[in-house]
């Protein structure tokens, strides 16, 4: 699949959102990456679908990547459909019936996944994975931004990889916690194909420069 570089807004200016948003992509960014926390699921509290609803309004066309760490998740899928998203994914202890979750999401015409935090296995996806246009690794635990990559997550997003594969489906693999341009390749060469940065391009000088950096890291690790 080709690569898409996700930025995730959780770091951008707020005051001024719509303008980082289009310098991103213009950057050179993919999609748009929202953290979506309820001070419930997750210690901390984010934006909601006012805020995807008013990029639309903006003008953004570009996906937007819809990360929900809430619970429930099922009326906030609905709501963030209905604001233009692209992609929504949940955890699947967020949802009473994970499955029924995902075909909520895909009635509502957006695109579903699930997402793993570092301590959930890959054996939630056994049932649920022909259901999947994407899985997310966490690979820091779901809450705040600006985290240090988990290393163990390597082993994993191998294994997700390899899972993947075999179903022969175009399934994203995204990876999203402490991304960064000195690590990115190994991340690609893991097998992902996805990959959410929040400070690393948002903290930045030039997020050109940054995106191009990333970009050319990624296309190393799959060589």
């Amino acid at each position: 699949m080709q690569p898409f570089i996700a930025p995730s807004i959780l770091s951008a200016n707020f005051a001024c959102l719509g303008e980082e948003v289009n310098n991103v992509l213009e950057a050179g960014a993919d999609i748009i990456h929202f953290d979506v926390m309820d001070n419930h699921f997750v210690p901390n509290l984010t934006i909601g679908p006012l805020v995807c609803e008013s990029l639309r309004a903006y003008g953004v066309n570009a996906p937007i990547d819809v990360h929900l760490m809430t619970e429930p998740v099922d009326s906030l899928i609905k709501d963030f459909a209905n604001a233009g998203a692209t992609y929504i994914t949940f955890h699947p202890e967020a949802s009473k019936h994970p499955h029924r979750s995902l075909a909520l999401i895909k009635e509502l015409g957006c695109q579903s996944g699930l997402v793993l935090s570092p301590g959930t296995p890959l054996s939630y996806l056994e049932h649920l994975i022909d259901e999947l246009d994407m899985v997310l690794i966490m690979s820091v635990n779901p809450g705040f931004g600006g985290q240090s990559f988990i290393e163990s997550s390597i082993q994993k997003i191998k294994s997700l990889r390899a899972l993947i594969d075999n179903t022969k489906s175009d399934i994203r693999l995204e990876v999203d916690g402490g991304v960064k341009i000195d690590n990115i390749s190994k991340i690609a060469k893991a097998g992902a194909d996805t990959f959410v940065a929040g400070s690393a391009i948002f903290g930045s000088d030039d997020y050109f420069k940054t995106i191009t950096a990333m970009r050319s890291q990624i296309e190393l690790g799959l060589k």
